[in-house]
């Protein structure tokens, strides 16, 4: 794992975080696959994905920061993510960790996938 990946990760990040839809797509390629862990299933390309972020932050308020990153065997990324969802009125919807796997093609992420974090 490269220091520009990190990079890129941190960036998307911080660019979701601050409602910045451009500066996120831009660590992204074109046709990225994205994972719609809240509405289920996936999108397709940065048209599809600022729709359903756009959808998203019209009813809740998430807040993702990464905590640690692993590269896998294959390739691909894994970052262990806080994450923190508000209601619009600031109740606490969910609060607790997650891991996402980004896979890349020359330096912009191709693929995001969620998996499950199990409690022990």
């Amino acid at each position: 794992m490269d220091n520009q990946t990190v990079d890129t990760i941190k960036t998307a990040y911080q660019a979701f975080n601050q409602r910045n839809i451009d500066n996120a797509l831009a660590t992204m390629q074109k046709d990225v696959q994205w994972s719609k862990a809240w509405e289920g299933g996936y999108i397709i390309g940065h048209d599809e994905i600022r729709a359903y972020w756009t959808r998203q932050w019209a009813e809740i308020n998430p807040t993702v920061q990464p905590t640690s990153f692993f590269e896998r065997p294959n390739g691909s990324l894994e970052v262990m993510v806080h994450q923190n969802v508000k209601s619009l009125d600031g109740n606490m919807i969910f609060d607790g960790v997650v891991m996402h796997i980004y896979t890349f093609i020359d330096g912009l992420i191709k693929k995001m996938d969620i998996e499950l974090v199990e409690k022990s």
